[in-house]
């Protein structure tokens, strides 16, 4: 506010000056002093938050400046921080004791309480005990997954536990982390039908919460909630003061003294002290415009414009005043009329043509009340008459009591009366009933006349009654008690002797009453009885009222005042001292003048008359000064540093603040608000200097470690910048040179500190937390970075600091993760034995911190990048900055790693997994180096294992045993296998592996060869490694993916071809008789060539027009081939039916064989039971049939190509019985001939019709033919044999012999 030094000359009031000079001991600088307390405060930490007055009963000393110095100075810079914290309190408690500015706001968001560390380890067990299952809540597999992420993510974060630490973490934090968590979890979950995912959400929360709380007693949470309530919604008077107490470090004791000798319960003294202080601010605006002494400003022409905003600000704060009610629960006197004119007199003291105070604007309401008891001395009257009472205010109405006998004449009867009259007339009757027939009234006994005043005793007394002559009741008297109540409005009121030159211009004693007509106006009437106007007053504005000496020339009065004013003088006198006194007081309050009346006795006698009071009063001056506070209540507000001392005030208070149960991030409780409001308000501190005070005390917190909303800072740094650029957010146009310099230097720090935050946004704003506070800083660093209110600065200026911060942020988010993952470790120790690590450990070094670096990264993604969605591409640049920095790291543990190692490819998997779905990193240039480094080891790769299939069909083809396998890993040779699922990689050892599990139900009904299914397995493995590197160039993924369709085309073509060499010969191998049985070898061989066609289809097959050749090639090889192989299995199985026939050509007519055979048998028959020609051959045929039949379903995995060569095989047997027969059409069949045949082709018939073959090829034309010439040749041999077929015969039936 103002400089003290510009009030040093005026010395005359010892008490002020040295309160003045105590509490301003930097001359006039406003800015010194508080450097040592602050020091002071910051090697005392917690001190301001505590109890004052239990542990450190004065302010808490500098500690840094104390150091070194003798006892006494240290003792002295003590007492000197005391006297200034008990001056601060004393303009605090007046601020709360009678507010008249600012209001207490109900609309700030309510703070939570704030989490700590013994907190954060109860939940880290709670949540431990949940997952361990060692508590009752009940939970599914996909909540306990979230809950251990959220434990091992978020709750066992470092970040966490510093942001806990700071005093920025609450339980809802906690709570939101979580919710957003699981949002996402549950979003990727597929729809239940009959179960929503929004009630997924809310049961999870709910588990959630049960977890957080634990086994805690729920009985204790509405207790806490109740103190929240109190601590953080509308406080008290009472609270307020303990609050500061607690804040300035205020002793109970020096509280209460303070308490009485302000006299903070008396409203109309506090009112007063308010109007001094007004009074006085004017006069020392105008002192300052008459001697010319100002703050410097930036401009010249501000100074006459800073004595106006002096005086505006004091017309505001009178207007404030003036609106208020004169006292609480009575009218409010808001004359408008009288505003303008009030606030004119303080400017212009004297003006002549000022509004004044009519009599009908003084209106007083009294309110009586009149309790009658009872009579006595009453003897005229025959005791069992009736009797009773009347009362009345006159000009009022009459009350009368009820009826009682004459011989006990008692009431106790209350009547209640409404007068505008300070000084009524009060008239009590006593009467009894009249007997007589013609008696119109009732006769009266006797009366009493009162004149009460508000000062008169309230208690029940007798008086004695004004009887009738001739009466006998000479003794009457009434006991009653009359109590006027005074209004809010009349300060005081009493018998004064007066004398003045425009009022009251007889030294006479009258009727005052001093009258509050509003805040600024008062009055001094005098009244007459029975009259409700005022007879003469005189408006107390202007005057100064004081104790005079004895005025020897006027009779009457023996303690004399007076009240002047320039032109008019009024001398007043009362009968005794105490009456002077109070009567001082009370216009003192009234006049509001700086200039505080004593008497001229200092030791004053007690007077029995309202001897009470002073006697109080003066007990607790007498403490005051014992304890040596008096100083500070004298002390003239108007002449201390109110800049220095709000500095303190609002300092002690964020201290206060940031130390309570209550995560704030810096923002006051309402409480706290309102102090500051009005204490800005009523001693008038510049907004711009509240500001940057506060801006530098948030910064400093911040610098130090703790949370702070960047809202805040932003609308402080607003506020300040509007002001400093001419836009008055206050209406405070005038701007010091001061304010400038300080806001140019807070602009500057912080712009550090903001550039700061953001280079150390993961750890300054973890989790995203506190919500919405990272793109909060990023707004006001653009604000910041303004050079003027009006001008908007450049997007690229700010991109151009937001790059550079971003930059610094993956340096140390990289540094630390490195450090957190021990690979860049600070000691050498450390960095020796990196060097000396095994390459596996280096990859697995390697492979852990990519894991590291992309959850950081996906961090990034989730909760910071909302607040950079106005710069997503300078996000993208932190990532490729954060990954070149992970190159470093990778390219030496790639370079570490023996060639022909295949280890390093989980790492390009993990990287390029995430790199491929980040729309702004995928092909970026990170990459792009990542692939440039895998392509060769996937092309050498690729190489190598075309290499080594093609080395494994030779060998295995030349190793062959054509056994069928069940599964695949019965007998796997040992040969390098393609990347899958934790598979050991490594081709120059050829390792020994086993099956992935992954892999064995594909291959669980196998009958193929031991080389055909390692091939195909290694093919498809070798796809599948491919396909999963999911290599993100499309150009080279083309390329590798043709080229290994074209290695798999390839690959099954020598394995097509091998399989029909082998299976050729193979069958030339096999015999030709009926004993031919086909070897599981060629059923081997077989399956070999429906897997190959089965596998070609996904080995060989390629999306696009030219390069389907790779399938459709290979797909006519294996057709081509097996069609091949039937007709050579066909061939085989006709061979042994010929053979069949050539037996049978034996009996054929006319030869020499057939005559011996029939004539052995016939001969034989005679004496021995021969076997029947034929059969045998026939049954051994079928048999040979039937069993190879029987192989080749079991055996052979394709029905399709059963089903050919059970055709073909059908059709070939019949074609070659066909001509067979054909060459005989003109010979008549042997006997034994047409049996076996017929035999033989019914049983095939059958057989091929129970294995499938369909009816258009059972009966063909071939088998008609076949058909009929069997039938005539069986009738033919029925008629010549009679009946020598023995039931053989062509017919439908079952009747003939099974063989």
């Amino acid at each position: 506010m103002l400089d003290p030094s510009s009030s040093e000359e005026e010395s005359d009031e010892a008490l002020e000056e040295e309160s003045r000079a105590v509490l301003v001991a930097a001359g006039g600088s406003q800015r010194a002093p508080p450097a040592p307390a602050r020091e002071g405060r910051r090697e005392a930490p917690g001190r301001a938050g505590g109890g004052g007055g239990a542990a450190r009963p004065g302010s808490p000393s500098p500690s840094v400046l104390s150091e070194g110095r003798d006892e006494p100075e240290r003792q002295l810079d003590e007492e000197q921080e005391r006297r200034i914290r008990l001056q601060l309190y004393v303009l605090v408690v007046r601020c709360i004791a009678y507010p008249f500015n600012a209001k207490q706001p109900t609309d700030m968001a309510r703070r939570q309480q704030k989490l700590n560390k013994q907190q954060l380890q109860l939940l880290k067990e709670r949540f431990q005990a949940f997952l361990n299952g060692e508590t009752q809540i009940v939970a599914d597999e996909a909540f306990c997954n979230a809950v251990r992420s959220y434990y091992e993510v978020f709750l066992k974060s470092d970040r966490v536990a510093r942001m806990v630490q700071s005093g920025g973490c609450c339980a809802n934090d906690f709570r939101e982390v979580f919710k957003k968590n699981i949002e996402k979890r549950v979003r990727s979950l597929p729809e239940i039908d009959g179960l929503s995912k929004e009630t997924v959400l809310s049961s999870w929360i709910a588990k959630y919460d049960a977890i957080y709380r634990g086994e805690e007693d729920l009985c204790k949470q509405p207790n806490r909630m109740a103190l929240s309530a109190v601590s953080e919604l509308i406080l008290s008077k009472e609270q307020l003061y303990e609050m500061f107490q607690q804040i300035l470090g205020i002793k109970k004791l020096e509280h209460q003294l303070l308490y009485n000798a302000c006299q903070l319960d008396n409203a109309d003294e506090q009112a007063a002290q308010i109007r001094r202080e007004l009074d006085g601010r004017l006069q020392l605006a105008e002192k300052m415009a008459k001697e010319r002494k100002f703050p410097k400003f930036i401009a010249k022409e501000m100074e006459a414009m800073y004595i106006e905003e002096l005086r505006s600000s004091v017309n505001l704060l009178m207007a404030n005043l003036e609106s208020l009610p004169v006292s609480k629960g009575g009218p409010e006197f808001k004359l408008q009329k009288l505003k303008r004119s009030q606030n004119s007199a303080f400017l212009d003291i004297g003006d002549e043509n000022e509004i004044q105070l009519s009599k009908s604007d003084v209106v007083l309401s009294f309110t009586l009340e009149i309790v009658i008891m009872e009579v006595e001395g009453l003897k005229s009257v025959a005791p069992n008459r009736i009797v009773y009472c009347t009362m009345e205010v006159e000009g009022g109405e009459k009350l009368q009591t009820d009826q009682a006998e004459a011989s006990r004449p008692q009431w106790g009867t209350q009547g209640d009366f409404t007068t505008t009259h300070p000084r009524p007339v009060v008239k009590v009757k006593l009467f009894t009933e009249s007997t007589g027939v013609l008696a119109l009234e009732d006769k009266e006994l006797g009366r009493v006349i009162l004149y009460p005043t508000s000062n008169s005793s309230k208690s029940a007394d007798f008086h004695r009654m004004i009887v009738p002559k001739n009466s006998q009741d000479s003794d009457l008297k009434i006991k009653l008690a009359v109590r006027m109540d005074k209004p809010p409005h009349m300060k005081h009121s009493g018998y004064l002797y007066a004398l003045g030159q425009k009022v009251w211009k007889r030294w006479k004693k009258r009727y005052f009453v001093l009258v509050q007509v509003s805040q600024y106006t008062f009055a001094m009437c005098s009244y007459r009885e029975k009259k409700s106007e005022p007879q003469e007053l005189m408006q107390l504005e202007g005057y100064t009222v004081d104790y005079t000496d004895p005025h020897s020339g006027l009779q009457g009065g023996r303690m004399f005042f007076n009240a002047v004013k320039e032109g008019d003088t009024v001398i007043f006198a009362s009968d005794d001292e105490q009456d002077r006194i109070l009567w001082v007081q009370a216009m003192y309050r009234a006049t509001g003048q700086s200039y505080k009346p004593i008497p001229a006795s200092q030791a004053q006698k007690l007077n029995p008359k309202g001897g009470t009071l002073h006697a109080d009063a003066q007990l607790y001056a007498d403490r005051f000064q014992k304890h040596g506070m008096d100083e500070f209540i004298s002390a003239n507000p108007c002449k201390l540093d109110h800049a220095f001392l709000f500095r303190l005030l609002q300092r002690q208070t964020l201290d206060h603040r940031l130390n309570d149960s209550y995560s704030c991030l810096g923002w006051f409780s309402p409480g706290q608000v309102f102090v500051l409001d009005e204490y800005c308000a009523r001693y008038g501190v510049r907004g711009c200097h509240r500001h940057l005070c506060y801006l530098t005390e948030l910064m400093e917190h911040s610098e130090n470690g703790a949370v702070i909303d960047p809202t805040l800072l932003h609308y402080s740094f607003a506020f300040c910048a509007s002001h400093v650029h001419g836009n008055r957010p206050d209406g405070i146009g005038t701007v010091s040179m001061e304010e400038k310099e300080r806001f140019e230097e807070i602009k500057e720090r912080l712009s550090f500190l903001l550039e700061n935050q953001i280079s150390h946004f993961r750890y300054c704003f973890p989790f995203g937390r506190p919500e919405g506070a990272l793109k909060a800083t990023l707004s006001l660093l653009e604000r910041v970075l303004m050079k003027d209110i009006a001008t908007p600065i450049p997007a690229e200026e700010v991109k151009k600091v937001v790059r550079k911060c971003l930059e610094k942020a993956a340096l140390i988010n990289y540094t630390r993760l490195t450090e957190y993952a021990k690979i860049e470790g600070p000691a050498e120790k450390e960095t020796e034995t990196m060097n000396q690590a095994s390459p596996a450990k280096k990859l697995e070094d390697v492979l852990h911190l990519a894991e590291l670096c992309i959850e950081v990264l996906q961090q990034n993604e989730e909760h910071h990048s909302e607040a950079f969605a106005w710069w997503p591409d300078l996000l993208a640049e932190h990532a490729e900055k954060f990954w070149a920095l992970f190159t470093v790291d990778m390219d030496t543990a790639l370079e570490a790693q023996p060639q022909d190692s295949w280890d390093s490819f989980p790492l390009f998997q993990l990287l390029n997994n995430f790199l491929r779905n980040d729309t702004l990193l995928c092909n970026g240039k990170f990459h792009k180096h990542l692939q440039e480094i895998f392509v060769p080891l996937v092309v050498r790769y690729v190489d190598l294992m075309e290499s080594s299939i093609a080395q494994s069909i030779h060998r295995g083809f030349e190793q062959e045993t054509w056994q069928p396998v069940k599964n695949i890993a019965n007998s796997l040779p040992n040969v390098a296998l393609p990347k899958v699922p934790s598979l050991p990689l490594n081709l120059p050892q050829i390792p020994s592996i086993s099956t992935p599990s992954w892999m064995a139900p594909l291959y669980e009904s196998t009958n193929g060869s031991a080389t055909s299914e390692d091939l195909f397995w290694k093919l498809d493995a070798l796809q599948m490694f491919v396909l999963d590197l999911h290599w993100p160039e499309q150009e080279f993924a083309r390329h590798l993916e043709q080229r290994l369709k074209l290695m798999a085309s390839d690959m099954i073509e020598a394995c097509v071809k091998r399989t029909r060499t082998a299976f050729e010969l193979k069958l030339q191998k096999a015999s030709k008789t009926t004993d031919l049985r086909i070897p599981a070898s060629v059923c081997t061989m077989f399956n070999v060539l429906v897997d190959a066609k089965k596998q070609s289809t996904k080995l060989c097959a390629l999306d696009g027009g030219q390069e389907q050749q790779y399938h459709s090639k290979i797909d006519d090889l294996i057709d081509s081939t097996v069609k091949e192989i039937i007709s050579m299995l066909v061939s085989k199985f006709v061979a042994v039916l010929e053979g069949v026939l050539s037996k049978l050509s034996r009996y054929d007519e006319g030869t020499f064989f057939s005559s011996i055979l029939s004539f052995t048998v016939k001969a034989a028959a005679k004496y021995v039971d021969v076997p029947k020609p034929g059969m045998d051959l026939a049954d051994t045929y079928i048999m040979f049939v039937r069993q190879n039949q029987d192989i080749l379903r079991e055996k052979v995995n394709e029905e399709m190509y059963i089903e050919k060569l059970f055709d073909q095989w059908y059709s070939s047997s019949m074609k070659v019985i066909c001509v067979w027969l054909a060459d005989r059409l003109d010979v008549q069949l042997h006997i034994y001939q047409l049996k076996t045949l017929i035999k033989i082709v019914k049983k095939t018939y059958r057989d091929f019709r129970l294995q499938g073959v369909l009816e258009g090829t059972l009966n063909s034309k071939t088998y008609d033919t076949l058909h009929r010439r069997l039938t005539v040749e069986e009738a033919t041999a029925s008629v010549s044999e009679g009946g020598g077929l023995q039931g053989i015969t062509m017919k439908d039936s079952d009747e003939e012999e099974e063989g």
